[in-house]
């Protein structure tokens, strides 16, 4: 859950600049309220109450906070265990403004995807201070992507291949099911904020803090994401984008795990683009037109397009080059969606009837797709069910496959 990125600190989250009407009360939202502890330290106890709406009965959770695993400009994120139970839990712990709602809180809750970090429950505390702080208390996954990209890049070697396309097409899963069923742009997909759990290799997007439900005709604010992953309409001020800013975000991300570093390492916000031109080239005035169509400045030295095949090494197959090409386009309309992009032949490894982790145990859940289909054409979703897995969901029929 740490949210410093080595292309630039934290952000201000939406909520801080993005203004919205107050959010609704503890009461009015069935948030828990804290009973004994404050501030959240290692060692320390927070208790809260939890239950008792429509006759459900009360009762009491408490947590050990056992140290902090991210801090960011939003307040802390602490692993904790749970007294009752044993179980380890993440809570991220954010300062409340009271002028304001909290999105994130909104969004996670409308969120429930095998790819995607789940919300167990929330409650209110207060500081000496009198400081107000929402609690959000998730499920805990041990590992980031960051720290699995280090670990490689500590022994100078690459991440192997199947782990690229395992962790990357869960990435697109996760995006595939906010982008269509809640509706949500993350806005700050990068390394940091994709969790990995080490045994099972499952892989859960994290960290809804800048993520926002995007309204056609709405203006967004264009500073945020975290530079090295900023889409390009971004940078050109763009105030009416849309979820392809995550697309882009995440096709940075799938070139990072191919090459061991960042692929686009700006310094700032005018570097960065500096940075993308040395690879895409100088971008058209219809590509600047599709990006930002207020944007009317153009001067741009004319630098030619670095082949995509020349970024890589030469032993990267073509498919790999291919999708990171159809990924990283300057007009956000050309990129292809999540769902597109878990149908691409580079994860036809993964659809491949006994295919195993290295280890020999079982992918994690690739094919239990449920409402991210619903309005998916019959080809795609052919693509992405193969037949073995079409047999164990509810789709063989519109295949003619048998039970």
């Amino acid at each position: 859950m740490a949210t410093t990125a080595p292309g630039g600190g934290p952000l201000p989250t939406a909520d801080a600049m993005e203004v919205d009407p107050p959010r609704a009360s503890a009461d009015e939202k069935h948030v828990a309220t804290v009973v004994g502890g404050n501030d959240a330290v290692t060692g320390h106890i927070i208790s809260t109450t939890i239950g008792g709406k429509n006759g459900e009965p009360k009762r009491t959770i408490s947590y050990m906070a056992e140290g902090v695993v991210g801090i960011g400009s939003f307040g802390v994120v602490f692993q904790a265990k749970c007294i009752e139970t044993g179980e380890t839990v993440a809570i991220k712990k954010v300062l409340q403004d009271k002028r304001y709602k909290n999105r994130e809180l909104q969004i996670m809750r409308s969120i429930d995807h095998c790819n995607v970090i789940s919300l167990k429950h929330c409650f209110f505390s207060t500081t000496s201070r009198d400081e107000l702080f929402l609690n959000l208390v998730m499920e805990f996954v041990p590992e980031s992507l960051y720290r699995v990209l280090k670990h490689y890049k500590d022994m100078k070697q690459r991440m192997p291949l199947i782990y690229v396309k395992l962790y990357m097409y869960q990435i697109f899963r996760g995006l595939a099911y906010i982008h269509t069923v809640p509706g949500v742009c993350h806005r700050d997909i990068k390394p940091q904020n994709i969790l990995v759990d080490p045994l099972s290799h499952q892989v859960k997007v994290c960290d809804f803090g800048s993520a926002k439900i995007l309204v056609k005709g709405e203006a967004n604010i264009s500073y945020i994401c975290s530079r090295y992953y900023r889409a390009p309409e971004l940078i050109f001020g763009a105030t009416e984008y849309t979820t392809s800013i995550d697309i882009w975000s995440a096709g940075c991300v799938l070139a990072e795990l191919l090459l061991g570093q960042p692929l686009f390492p700006g310094e700032s916000a005018v570097d960065q683009l500096v940075e993308i031109i040395k690879v895409l080239g100088t971008p058209t005035r219809e590509e600047i037109r599709c990006m930002n169509p207020n944007y009317t400045e153009f001067k741009f030295p004319q630098i030619k397009a670095c082949p995509w095949h020349k970024i890589f090494h030469k032993r990267m197959p073509p498919e790999a080059i291919d999708l990171v090409s159809r990924l990283l386009q300057y007009s956000p309309n050309l990129r292809c969606s999540a769902l597109e992009v878990c149908a691409h032949s580079f994860f036809d490894e993964l659809r491949e009837p006994h295919a195993r982790l290295p280890n020999g145990r079982p992918f994690p859940p690739l094919f239990n797709f449920k409402q991210e289909l619903a309005n998916a054409p019959p080809e795609l979703i052919g693509k992405l069910l193969p037949e073995h897995a079409r047999r164990q969901s509810g789709f063989s029929s519109l295949f003619g496959t048998g039970p």
